[in-house]
């Protein structure tokens, strides 16, 4: 039966057999086994240190008879006699709970369990399956599985399922004393499941990320498989940390998308004792878009599972990718747009929740550097990630008229093309980034017309905060025009150039205002030449924002008027250079 069986598994996925035959070995599977049971005869064992012995205390949480004890205690007081009290302080053992004592202690076992589950697979595993293709690129065997006929998604399924698998042997081995512990502390077997779900499909998103992140950061070497799962284990105890914290406010903000990456909120909106929140989990006050998504169960495990199933979709088609080609971009043009268009709707999504009776004006202007930094992430990540280098942006201009390219017009070129420069595509990117904030502007003026204007209306005029945006988009398309000239250059190493360029550019301007006491609400002119105009919009007049907005234009035309030039220079055939004498 089990050669039939592996014979099955082999047809099904060649490289899941060649990984299952390199780790379930009978030595490797012992250990992982004893760890296993070793692992649970602990938890057990611990739990059974509160065990009530012969001298259980009468004011003891399972003792029946703690009104008896507050009786004697009001007598002995009355008599001065202590020495009595003390004698009496002892809890019969026929009046001691045992069925609430089991039925609680059973659930700290299953929680404990629920808790150690994440900490395995999560960490544990990215840090197997990041080292296991850092080892299969320094060996030299992952061009030989790239050349194999199998499909991407048939590798990636092998490895996904194959590596962690004694991590999974693990976990399988508790997994009967999970449920037991669950089922004996009268926990529904639903909501287990659902854990079950939610803890699957996190692993799922990590493990896929953990892949990519191997793919895409070769030049850290050996150091790979430490950063990767001590970047997952710090953001595992980092939001476990604030899940533990009884604020409600919490999840009023546009973080509430990251923290949904972590299975802590989820579980314990499953399980209200991990944390001993008595008033329930803050997660029920969730709302998206002023939807109460908190209210059920349903809501919300469906919402965690599908974050994480959209999420681990868009990075497999980004493994998909790089898997084959190594040098090729992690996403196309055209899914930088949906990637953009869906950032924009999740954190606008949970910026916009009726938290403690907020107005429209208070939300957004209490997730205004949120909402920005967000932004200023996700760009600046695009910017590194869509601009070509030298040779591709070479070979489209050289070749594009000889009707190698697939698109009709420049302007195709420049918004689909992989291999064309990346300004038109930031553009657009920016363009969907601003449609929310331009809807929010265009509302509250709708509003506003109709209603008395609030505080924070008065405070911050919209026109110009709407020239903010504006001249916030103009940096950035600055920053991406530097990035793609420093790429168009013969010198070597010019990803780390555009970086230190980027950085130098954004971040020692306000960083040397700063130190020497120039402040943004001061001298706001001087702030609005900086990566964050937005700190100095409220002392700032709305002339100081419009001719920095008109320095910005003047820039970027003279700088993309260099680009293009660059641009027609490197398409030009070898014979047209030594002809013109270049």
């Amino acid at each position: 039966m089990m050669p039939n069986l592996i014979d099955k598994i082999g047809d099904w996925n060649p490289q899941l057999l060649r990984e299952l035959k390199g780790r379930l070995k009978f030595f490797n599977v012992a250990i992982t086994v004893a760890t296993s049971l070793l692992v649970q005869v602990v938890v057990f064992l611990y739990q059974l240190r509160e065990f009530p012995d012969d001298k259980y205390s009468l004011d003891s949480t399972y003792c029946r008879s703690t009104q008896v004890f507050e009786q004697q205690e009001k007598q002995a007081f009355q008599n001065a006699d202590f020495n009595d009290l003390i004698s009496k302080q002892i809890c019969p053992q026929n009046e001691i709970d045992w069925q609430l004592w089991w039925r609680d202690h059973w659930e700290y076992m299953f929680l404990s369990l629920s808790v150690i589950f994440v900490f395995t697979l999560l960490v544990a595993g990215t840090y197997l399956l990041i080292n296991d293709l850092a080892k299969e690129e320094t060996r030299g065997t992952l061009n030989f599985i790239r050349l194999s006929p199998q499909s991407e998604t048939s590798i990636l399924t092998g490895k996904l399922l194959g590596v962690p698998s004694l991590i999974y042997l693990i976990i399988l081995v508790a997994v009967p004393l999970h449920l037991w512990a669950g089922r004996s502390a009268k926990i529904a077997f639903s909501y287990i499941l659902s854990y079950y779900a939610i803890l699957a499909a996190s692993c799922i998103f990590f493990y896929s990320a953990a892949l990519l992140f191997s793919l895409v950061s070769r030049w850290f070497s050996g150091f790979q498989p430490w950063l990767g799962s001590g970047a997952v284990f710090l953001f595992l105890l980092t939001t476990f940390q604030i899940a533990s914290s009884d604020n409600l406010g919490t999840w009023h903000n546009s973080t509430a998308w990251l923290r949904l990456f972590a299975p802590w909120d989820a579980t314990n909106y499953l399980f209200h004792n991990l944390f001993h929140f008595y008033k329930g989990s803050p997660l029920k006050n969730l709302q998206f878009f002023y939807l109460p998504l908190g209210t059920s169960i349903v809501s919300v495990v469906g919402l965690h599972l599908l974050n994480f199933g959209l999420c681990s979709y868009g990075i497999l088609q980004a493994l998909k990718r790089c898997f084959r080609n190594p040098q090729a971009s992690i996403i196309t043009k055209k899914q930088s747009y949906l990637l953009v268009a869906f950032c924009q709707l999740m954190i606008w999504g949970f910026a916009l929740q009726n938290g403690n009776n907020n107005t429209w004006d208070e939300q957004v202007a209490k997730n205004f550097v949120l909402l920005g930094l967000y932004n200023l992430v996700l760009i600046l990540s695009l910017i590194a990630v869509l601009s070509p280098h030298r040779q591709d942006i070479q070979d489209w201009a050289r070749y594009r008229h000889q009707g190698v390219s697939n698109h009709k017009s420049i302007w195709q070129d420049l918004i689909w093309s992989e291999k064309s420069p990346a300004l038109v595509a930031i553009a657009i990117n920016l363009t969907i980034a601003a449609i929310p904030w331009l809807v929010w502007f265009l509302l509250t003026s709708v509003v506003d017309a109709n209603n008395s204007r609030t505080e924070i209306v008065n405070e911050i005029d919209r026109f110009k905060v709407l020239l903010t945006i504006a001249l916030s988009i103009s940096l950035m398309m600055i920053y991406a025009t530097i990035a793609q000239l420093i790429l168009l250059l013969k010198t070597p190493k010019r990803s780390f150039w555009a970086i230190g360029t980027l950085g130098a550019a954004m971040f020692l301007l306000p960083m040397i205002l700063e130190l020497i006491g120039i402040s943004s609400w001061k001298h706001s002119t001087v702030w609005m030449f900086t990566t964050f105009p937005w700190a100095a919009v409220e002392s700032a007049e709305v002339t100081t924002v419009f001719m920095a907005l008109l320095a910005d234009l003047s820039v970027l035309a003279l700088l993309n008027f260099q680009l293009t030039r660059q641009v027609r220079l490197a398409g030009e055939s070898a014979t047209k250079a030594l002809l013109a004498g270049r």
